[in-house]
């Protein structure tokens, strides 16, 4: 199934139908999580603008959740519709071990941390990003302190995640509760108990943020470069980070990974495409068009934007999941959530 149903727009062309056309000579398709193409004037839609005046290529831009991407990719793997693929983790590590990349080093790689690269060339980092919790400022004069807070009767009915397995950030809460309650056992247990407030399943990420905004649901999870590019058109939502028993807010790396697609029926364009997102030009405006942060070394951002993500994330400690061993776990880790959940 799915994550959401596919958003799919020819930037410079005419809005397509159900699925995307095999990219011709003068057309890159991207599949993408979604996120960095949320606003007006998004991050994506002001690279790709400026891609094809500088190259001639039109952008053709298909858009779900992080584990739809993949699976679509999966679903056309004899026949590739796609030439790049965006996602979060442990999807774009799947996309790699299921044999639906093809290795490309682009220019300015040297620039970005080994280990936000794959070893064997099959992605790397595009856009820095965090894992979050939103709330609903205009009802919630402070966010839950802690992640029990959040079994409170008040919010019954007032709190959705996106799913586990399904969407990168869904899985990220997951991932996230383990970490905070010491353990598997404990997190699941947590997550069991959470289910008596949740709404249930989403089959998106990003639509819960309009919920919360309205005062529909008041937490919901979401990624801190998804949640800060919204605030323009959900003014009531307010990002946070709770605790676990310990008292710790912690959180980690959720980077957009990008990858060109194995058997891509325009290759070139695509590889084009991805070095013209790595370049210090493109990458100097992730932080104040996108919210999100730069993977290039040689990018340090100065602007408001910056500062303010920075100051959001004082006193969280952010910590990196064994990423490997996350994936090899997941299918068994989402089989549990549904059966502890009923969901």
């Amino acid at each position: 199934m799915l994550i959401k149903k596919l958003a799919v727009v020819g930037l410079g062309l005419a809005v397509l139908g159900a699925g995307p056309a095999r990219a011709a000579g003068d057309v890159v398709t991207v599949y993408s999580a979604d996120g960095l193409h949320d606003g007006k004037a998004s991050w994506y839609e002001t690279q790709f603008a400026a891609y094809t005046k500088a190259t001639g290529v039109k952008v053709q831009y298909v858009e779900a959740g992080s584990g739809g991407v993949v699976e679509r990719v999966a679903k056309e793997a004899t026949n590739p519709q796609a030439d790049v693929l965006v996602t979060l983790p442990p999807f774009i590590q799947k996309a790699a071990v299921d044999g639906l990349l093809q290795p490309y080093t682009p220019a300015g790689a040297d620039q970005i941390a080994t280990e936000q690269k794959d070893p064997k060339g099959l992605y790397l980092a595009l856009v820095n990003n965090y894992m979050d919790f939103i709330y609903d400022s205009a009802v919630l004069k402070t966010p839950p302190v802690f992640f029990t807070d959040l079994l409170d009767p008040k919010f019954k009915g007032k709190i959705q995640y996106s799913t586990p397995g399904q969407a990168g950030d869904g899985t990220a809460v997951m991932i996230e509760v383990f970490h905070a309650f010491g353990s598997k056992d404990a997190g699941f247990s947590f997550l069991q108990k959470l289910q008596e407030n949740n709404v249930g399943p989403s089959a998106s990420t990003g639509k819960l943020t309009a919920l919360v905004n309205k005062g529909e649901l008041h937490v919901a999870n979401g990624d801190l470069q998804m949640n800060i590019s919204q605030m323009a058109q959900d003014p009531n939502i307010r990002v946070f980070w709770p605790a676990g028993p310990d008292g710790k807010r912690t959180t980690f790396a959720l980077p957009y990974y990008v990858g060109l697609v194995k058997g891509a029926p325009n290759a070139d364009a695509g590889k084009k495409l991805i070095d013209f997102l790595l370049t210090k030009e493109a990458q100097a405006t992730v932080t104040s068009v996108a919210q999100g942060l730069p993977v290039r070394k040689d990018v340090t951002p100065t602007d408001e934007a910056f500062k303010n993500l920075h100051k959001l994330m004082e006193g969280v400690e952010v910590w990196t999941p064994d990423w490997a061993q996350v994936l090899t776990d997941l299918q068994a880790d989402v089989a549990k959530w549904h059966q502890v959940t009923g969901s």
